[in-house]
């Protein structure tokens, strides 16, 4: 990996793996297997997660 690339978060759903092909269980009338292509309902298909918000601990003061 790249020193310049950004640390974005991984989707904890999908793993960063967010489209997959399934496959329908049959074959067209070529001889192809039937797919569709599915997506993490987490993060829509982009693979990666929104930062989370800091926790207020006790030791945080709240403005």
């Amino acid at each position: 990996m790249p020193k310049n690339a950004p640390n974005a978060r991984v989707c904890r759903d999908c793993d960063g793996f967010a489209s997959a092909k399934v496959t329908l269980g049959g074959r067209d009338r070529r001889g192809h297997l039937c797919t569709i292509t599915t997506h993490c309902p987490a993060c829509h298909g982009t693979g990666t997660a929104p930062a989370r918000r800091p926790r207020l601990t006790d030791w945080a003061v709240a403005a």
